[in-house]
Formats: C-alpha cells, structure tokens, sequence
C-alpha cells in the first residue's frame, strides 16, 4: 500500500513528462513550420494576399533569386485559380546579377566561371554617383582634378602602386557621394585620408603617418588625418576592396597575351602597352565624368583605343554598345594624349625592373585634362553645327568607300 507522499510525488513526475511532452511537441511542430515549403506556406497565409510586381525581364546566364512581398492593401488585385483552392501569386526578382559570358580560361585550381561572376557582383556592389557635385555646390569638378593630379604626385615621391591610386580615388568617390556640403578647405584631409587608408591596404611597407602629414605641407596634421581616416572608413561602412580599373586592365591584358595556362597569375603582357593605357586612364579619371561608367567599361574602353573592338570582346565580353557611350567620351583624351607623343618607362631607385609598370607616376595632367577638355568642346560644337541629313541614310558603295579612320581609331597601333 504506497503512502500518500508517494502517490503526491508519483503525480508530480507525471505532470512534468506531460509537460516535457507538450514543449517536445510544440517544438517539433515550429520546426515543421519552419521547414515547409514554400508552396505550402502560400497556402497557408491566405490571410495575405500578395500585390502583384512586374517582374524583371529574364536574361540569360542569370541568376536569379525570388522573394515574396506580401501587402494587405490591394485584396482585389489578386488572381485566384479555378482549378485549385490556393492563390497564384507574382514574385518580384529583388538580387538578380545579370552576368556577361566569362572570358577567362580554365582553372586548375577553381571555377572560372565562379570567378568571373564573384568579379562581377563586387563591380555592382560598389556603385558610384555621377551626380555627386550636386550634393556640394560650394565645389567644382576642377578642385576634384587638382587633387588627383597632387594624390598621383605623392605616390610617385613615394614609389606607390597605381592600384593604391585607384583604391584612393575609389574612397574618395564614394565618400563624397555619402556627404553634403563639403567645403574645398577640406578636400586635401580627405584626399590624403583615403590615401592613407589605401596605402595600409595595399602597399608592403607604407609610408608612416608623419609622411603623410609632411607632404601636406602643416595643412593636415597627424591626429586630423587619423580622424578623418576613422569618419571615412565608417562612411563606406568597411566596404574597402573595389575591383579597381587597374585590376580590370590586368585581367584584360592577361587573358589577351596569356600564353601558358599554368602562368595565368604571372603578367605575360608588355610593359610598354600597359602603361600607355594606364596614362589614358590617369588622364581620364581626372574628368569627373569618368564616374558615369563603371571600372570594368572604363578599362575596356581605353584598351580599345590600343587594340580593336574584337580584341575588347574576347578579353571583357563587353559588347560594342556597352562600351561605345565610353569610348566617345575618351577620344579626345586620347587625341590629347597622342599628341604628347609616346611614353617610356621611368627609372625608379630600388624598384625591380619587371615591377616598373605597377608604380604610379605623374605627369603634366592637368595641362593634358585642359587640352582634352577644349578638344571635347570643340567636337560638341561641330557635331551640333553640322547639318542633319534628311531622307533614309543609304551606306555608300564598296568602290566609293575611303580608308580614313575615325578620331578613336588612329590610336589602333599596338594590337598584341
């Protein structure tokens, strides 16, 4: 005959595996929930309809993942089947990356085509405003020029490599697009900021921060640049490693001379055509224009004015009316350029020779930007003063055709 107190503890235990049971239950049954699928949680959220979205329009080689917008306001908007009792909702592709075919050659060590579309989500994820000097009226596109042509002059005066240029400039770019009304006192802190930040990144033994501070000339001090170096950072939320347009010229050049597979991580192109491309594209980015285009269209448009648009296709698989609105936009550049005449690479005191072309060096920019920018004026005036045809433009006979080329063309003569 059990006593009372254990008939008390023997109810007490079965209480609590009820309890163990129903919390056991409930879980599996939220984890079932969680795991549904997503037809069957459609069906079950009846309660919601769905707003019907236009869809983007599909594109191949594009991957595209879906999402659900559910919206209470719009009940009548929704399509019901008549064949089955759930509702057939529209989805809206909100992470599509249209990609372009791959131009790189097979890996031994990866998926190329992983590669070039990991290259290509990283071109999109760092995104630039072309309108960024309507955001600050008290500067002009020419005070950005000044300061890219000083920024280039540092990283010469202390052997920099170009991308550690570029990566500044990209900082720059983007950090601007995040402000308002920046005065033009505080363009060189900026300026010398972004420089620092990307020397850190990119260099093996950057110049220390006094260094930075001395070629300001007392205009910057060492704790200002250490601030504005953390307001920057914070700015572009740590998002610090763009592809640059150097990065993409090397991989161009690379698939356009690469010989031996198993070299595809040593530069197989001439230094000469690299660095001839390279000071079109210095000279390019000091037009503020230059933010319109992507780096990966920029790149492939200078190379085309050195190669042909053959060559562009199978090194970027850019198609001409991707890169056509860029490579207008560089021909007076590149005719400024020609008439400077060719360009030799400099002797620098402990740099090794194969690593030459990677060191940023200066020239008369600004001189180049001017000439350029009258060039640029001077097609715009002819193409609005030149008369329209009228009636249906007929191409002329085989016979009738002339050899000339085009402004953009006559720079052809380094095809590898």
């Amino acid at each position: 005959m059990p006593r009372k107190s254990e008939l008390v503890d023997q109810s007490t235990k079965t209480e609590e595996t009820n309890r163990v049971v129903l919390r056991t239950r409930k879980r599996k049954a939220d984890v079932a929930t969680c795991l549904q699928d997503l037809d069957e949680v459609t069906e079950g959220q009846s309660a919601k309809p769905y707003e019907k979205e236009a869809c983007w329009r599909s594109v191949a080689n594009c991957m595209s993942p879906y999402r659900l917008h559910s919206t209470c306001t719009n009940p009548d908007d929704m399509v019901t089947s008549s064949s089955s009792s759930y509702m057939q909702c529209r989805f809206k592709n909100v992470l599509a990356t249209p990609t372009r075919a791959s131009p790189l050659p097979v890996f031994c060590w990866g998926n190329h085509e992983e590669v070039w579309n990991i290259l290509l989500k990283k071109e999109q994820a760092y995104s630039r405003d072309k309108d960024v000097f309507q955001k600050h009226p008290l500067l002009q596109p020419k005070m950005r020029a000044i300061l890219l042509d000083w920024l280039m002059e540092v990283c010469e005066v202390y052997k920099l490599h170009r991308e550690t240029l570029y990566l500044a400039q990209d900082f720059f770019d983007r950090f601007m697009a995040t402000q308002k009304n920046i005065v033009k006192t505080r363009l060189q802190l900026i300026g010398i900021s972004a420089l620092f930040i990307a020397a850190k990144l990119e260099e093996i033994y950057p110049p220390k921060l006094h260094q930075f501070a001395y070629v300001t000339d007392g205009a910057c001090t060492e704790e200002e640049i250490l601030n504005m170096e953390l307001v920057v950072m914070k700015a572009l939320k740590w998002n610090l490693c763009p592809i640059t347009i150097v990065s993409w010229l090397n991989i161009y050049m690379q698939i356009a001379y690469l010989q031996e597979m198993y070299e595809i991580l040593i530069p197989q192109y001439p230094q000469e055509m690299f660095i001839q491309v390279m000071e079109l594209l210095d000279l390019c980015i000091l037009d503020f224009r230059c933010l319109e285009f992507t780096y990966g269209v920029t790149a492939a448009s200078a190379l085309y004015h050195f190669s042909s648009c053959e060559l562009v296709h199978k090194v970027s698989g850019f198609e001409w009316s991707e890169i056509e609105g860029c490579v207008k936009w560089m021909v007076p550049f590149a005719i400024a350029l020609r008439e400077l005449g060719s360009i030799t690479l400099k002797n620098l005191n402990g740099v090794c020779p194969e690593d030459l072309h990677n060191i940023q060096t200066h020239s008369n920019s600004l001189l180049l930007l001017d000439k350029a920018l009258s060039t640029q004026a001077l097609l715009l005036e002819q193409s609005r003063c030149s008369p329209v045809p009228s009636g249906i433009l007929t191409p002329p006979q085989s016979s009738k055709k002339n050899n000339t080329l085009g402004p953009h063309e006559d720079l052809k003569h380094l095809q590898p």
